[in-house]
This record gives C-alpha cells, structure tokens and sequence, in this order.
C-alpha cells in the first residue's frame, strides 16, 4: 500500500489550523476550527481505507481482494453527519449570543477571575492526612460500649431466640 503524501500533508494542515481555531475566544472561530477537524479526521479515514477498489457489491467472478473495504466510507458518512450536527448547534449557540450580546467572544466572568487569582491549596484535599483514617470504633472499644450487640454471643443464655428451642 502506497501512501499519498499530498493527502498526508493537507490532514496535518487541517489538523493544525483548527486546532489553533479552537483554541481562540471567538465563537465562530471555534466552529471554523471544528469543521476543520472533521475534515482532517475524515481525510485521516480515507488515507487509512487503503487504495481504491471495486465497488462492495458481490458478484461471483470478483476475488476478493479486488474489492474496497466499505468501513472507512461508513465511518467517514458517520463522521459527516455528526459534525453537520455540531456544526448546527454551534450556529445555534452563536446566534443565541449573537442576538443576546451582540459580541461574538467569549468573555471571563467575575467568578472565572475569582477562581484564577486563588491558591491551589484545597485544605480539605491537601491537609495532613492522619494515620487512622477510620470512621469506626475499633472492635476493642466496641465490645465496652454499652448497648453493645456483640457482649455475650458465645453463651447462650444471653440469646432469646436460642432460649425458646
């Protein structure tokens, strides 16, 4: 199998810019870089479906090596449909803000900023941790505690249900 390395170099270019796309604040941006990520994932598919064939339609007098491998082209039709659906939505999501905030960027909060300028020191998760981290009572203190239900198992006498048999 021959690789085509035009294909190769025009999904890494795809992969590339949107990958910078997505990293940018503008909403339409983000969508520009999504469907450039479909479109190198599905150039990433084609590459890997291997060398074109004949069409995956039996027919008794075709081996069967001469055939293509339908798989990559569902996969590249799943692949088209999903990223159609994303695509919609962002649409949706940038036109929500669009008509909300006529601005297209998303923006730092007041609480994003709060959240940044904080240590990453959590007491509760980064304090000391103490050898015995149990919630329970031992079973020596137990066994002392009154209104224990362990006092008393081995003898009988102490047991009503054995009493009546």
């Amino acid at each position: 199998m021959s690789v085509n390395v035009t294909l190769l170099v025009i999904m890494g270019a795809l992969f590339a810019a949107g990958i910078y796309l997505l990293l940018e604040r503008s909403l339409t941006r983000v969508l520009l870089g999504l469907i450039m990520l479909a479109n190198g994932a599905n150039m990433l598919l084609l590459a890997g479906g291997g060398a074109a064939g004949r069409a995956p339609l039996y027919s008794s007098g075709i081996a069967p090596e001469d055939y293509s491998d339908p798989l990559p082209q569902a996969l590249i039709l799943t692949s088209i449909v999903i990223s159609f659906a994303v695509t919609a939505f962002m649409l949706g999501i940038i036109y929500r803000s669009w008509i909300l905030g006529r601005q297209d960027e998303v923006q730092d909060d007041i609480e994003d900023r709060r959240v940044a300028s904080q240590s990453s020191f959590d007491a509760e998760d980064d304090a000391e941790i103490p050898i015995e981290t149990t919630e329970f009572t031992p079973i020596e203190e137990a066994e002392e505690a009154p209104g224990n239900q362990r006092a008393g198992i081995g003898s009988r006498a102490s047991n009503p249900r054995t009493e009546e048999r």
